[in-house]
């Protein structure tokens, strides 16, 4: 069923934990991607517009239960102050007498950031008293970070036995725009997935065989299912103990109705690096002492044309080395494919994003997940903790 979200809610005046995915890069102590941080946005300014003390809590790095200093939320709070065109404090903490003090302190329309949830390992355990803890600040819960929807901790899933959650506008427009890849995509419904490993991606694989018109493969993964198949792959990136899984997903997709497509060529060389001599080789000639490092023209030609005609497209991963240029003309043209395409367009992945604004292209997409693993998960038909916690849509 669909969720509650802040548009269904009573939330005006109430003191709302705010659950943001800020896990964002930091370089010399300043934030070097605030893409995370805008796309919350639309969610704070409607909580503050209602006049809601606002409490907002992320994660940030791995700290693993430990206080490291580089990995606090400051200047994490600082950008969105600038962002927000209002001041946000910082917590000390995330819990304790003083933020507790601080949270009721509040005044209509305020920002109070706590400090990184993960200092405490409770919670990434989920432990009931610390998510109690979190749930005491507020009235009201309010989910916002799809991003860390797929792992059931105190801050996604235990605060949501204390308090009423709901979706924010970020988390509720991933849920319809994924939800409908699954349940109602415009046809034909073509899938793109690359990057380096076959076990990143085998479950979604195995969904959308019943689900896409076709899903294309390219980027590294590409060579275990080659080798599978008995290719040669030279030196070219490779799971060597997914090649049964590869096998499984290849006979699944030989009786399935969805068209599964690999690269018919490759661009090859004899290392990864700028300037390297290379050439394009079809995929049953690629040299035992290559690396395969892009998706060859071809291959492009073909995945151009499916993309460019569909009415769904969904992308993840990109088809070869694209930080280098030279080995770049398949992801590029995969981008440039989307952008064309006049149907629905979603693309998911760190990598995959980092090129789309590498290209210039970021904003020619109907949507870019900020879900990274969580979309995998959902794509994938596996319930996301964080989601399934939320109260559900009456009527």
């Amino acid at each position: 069923m669909a969720k509650q979200s802040i548009l269904d809610y009573p939330v005006a005046g109430k003191r709302v934990l705010l659950r943001v995915d800020f896990n964002v890069p930091l370089a010399d102590g300043q934030v070097a991607d605030d893409t995370r941080i805008r796309a919350a946005l639309p969610t704070i300014r409607y909580l503050v517009e209602r006049d809601c003390p606002v409490i907002l809590a992320s994660h940030l790095g791995r700290p693993k239960g430990n206080v490291v200093p580089e990995l606090s939320l400051r200047p994490v709070a600082a950008r969105l102050g600038e962002l927000a065109g209002r001041p946000v404090r910082l917590a000390d903490d995330c819990v304790g007498p003083a933020v507790e003090a601080a949270a009721r302190d509040l005044a209509p329309g305020d920002l109070l950031m706590l400090e990184n949830l993960r200092f405490h390992k409770e919670e990434t355990d989920n432990d009931a008293a610390f998510a109690r803890q979190l749930a005491g600040l507020a009235e009201v819960y309010v989910n916002d970070a799809f991003g860390a929807a797929h792992r059931a901790h105190a801050s996604t899933e235990g605060v949501t036995h204390f308090l009423p959650a709901i979706a924010g506008l970020l988390m509720q427009r991933e849920l319809e725009v994924l939800g409908t890849l699954l349940h109602e995509p415009r046809r034909p419904f073509v899938v793109v997935l690359g990057g380096a490993k076959v076990s990143d991606k085998i479950g979604v694989i195995e969904n959308m065989l019943s689900k896409a018109d076709s899903v294309l493969i390219g980027g590294a993964m590409c060579f275990t299912f080659f080798k599978a198949q008995g290719k040669e792959v030279g030196h070219s990136k490779l799971e060597e103990d997914k090649l049964d899984v590869a096998r499984q997903a290849l006979a699944a997709a030989a009786a399935s109705a969805c068209e599964f497509l690999l690269p018919s060529d490759i661009v090859v060389a004899a290392e990864a690096r700028a300037g390297a001599d290379r050439r394009t080789v079809a995929v049953d000639a690629i040299p035992a002492e290559q690396i395969g490092l892009d998706v060859g023209s071809a291959t492009v030609a073909e995945f151009t044309r499916r993309i460019t005609a569909a009415g769904t497209v969904f992308w993840n991963g990109p088809m070869g080395l694209f930080e280098i240029d030279d080995f770049a003309l398949g992801t590029r043209a995969v981008a440039e494919a989307m952008a064309a395409c006049p149907g629905v367009s979603v693309v998911g992945g760190g990598d995959t994003v980092s090129a789309l604004r590498r290209f210039g292209l970021e904003g020619k997409m109907t949507h870019v997940s900020t879900g990274g693993g969580a979309s995998m998960e959902f794509l994938e038909g596996r319930p996301l903790p964080g989601v399934e916690a939320l109260l559900e849509k009456v009527g």
